[in-house]
Formats: C-alpha cells, structure tokens, sequence
C-alpha cells in the first residue's frame, strides 16, 4: 500500500519540480506512416496506480496525440502502453558553520549541522509500439520529484505527459 501511495503522490505532483525527460526510439522506423493509435490495455492495467490517475495520464496522452495529428482507432498503427515507478531518495546536508570564507574564523565557530530529507522520485514511461510487428518504437521517460500536496492533479499530470510526448515523433523537439 505504501508503494501505492508512493506512485500515486509520483504523478500527481511531478509539475512542482523540474522533470527529467529521455526519449529513445528505433532509428530503422519511419513515424510518419504512424497516424492512429489505441491504448495497449494488458500493458495499462499492469500498473498499479489509482484507476482515476489512469485516466488522467490517458486523457492528457489523448490530448497530446491529437494534437500531433495521431486519432484514436480500433485498426491502429500504434499501440500506446504506460508504466510508472517511483522511490524514495535521502538526503543529508552537513553543515560546519566553523569556517567562514578561505579561512577559519573562530568568532563563527558553532555546532555542526545535519539535515536529513527525503523526497519521492517518481517515473512515469510511455512506450508507443508498431501494431503490427508489435516491436516498441518510441519510449519516453519522465522523472521527477514529488510532493504530496497538490491542487490540480490534472494539470500537473498533463505538464509531464506533456513534457515526454513533446519528444514525439524523434527530432520534433525544438
């Protein structure tokens, strides 16, 4: 249940930080013949993430495709597939307020200071797979940090799928 929670708080809250985007994708493809896509549901019911997260990851994928040209279809060219992760980063911070500037200083000299934090990291992928040869042929790969407070799930959803579809199709990105 904890690592629910974990997944759930990933996406919900990955538009308060800075996201990580990777793409890879097969270079012997061409992506122009690619022009309807259908979501790939074995593959999205595998992940473990609330069925109202699902939803929005998949509408704002919806929106995405559609606004690079791709519809939805039940004879597509591409089926779409997502997964998600997340973990748990520590961090500590040592702090020796003992030197003060090149030198020592001892009218600065005070305790040593740790802080440790923690933050959730959360992954979400978007594999997009040729229909036919059932081969992957893009992945997308957005990261970034989490916080469990959030106003607007779907917006914040909607920035990182936004942020990893952007990559699509390879050498659209500006």
């Amino acid at each position: 249940m904890k690592n629910f929670l974990l997944l759930l708080l990933a996406i919900s809250m990955l538009g308060c930080s800075s996201i990580s985007v990777f793409t890879d994708h097969d270079s012997g493809v061409d992506f122009s013949k690619y022009k309807t896509f259908a979501y790939f549901k074995p593959g999205i019911d595998k992940v473990e993430i609330s069925d109202l997260d699902k939803r929005r990851i998949l509408k704002a994928i919806d929106l995405q495709m559609s606004q690079k040209s791709l519809m939805k279809s039940d004879m597509p060219d591409l089926l779409v597939s997502i997964n998600t992760t997340a973990k748990e980063k520590v961090y500590v911070n040592n702090m020796n307020y003992g030197f003060w500037g090149w030198g020592w200083n001892p009218w600065m000299w005070g305790p040593n200071q740790n802080t440790v934090s923690t933050r959730t990291e959360g992954v979400l992928y978007i594999d997009l797979i040729d229909a036919k040869t059932k081969q992957l042929v893009w992945q997308g790969k957005g990261k970034g940090g989490i916080s469990e407070y959030t106003k607007n799930r779907d917006e914040r959803i909607g920035v990182f799928v936004s942020e990893i579809l952007k990559n699509y199709p390879p050498g659209s990105a500006l």
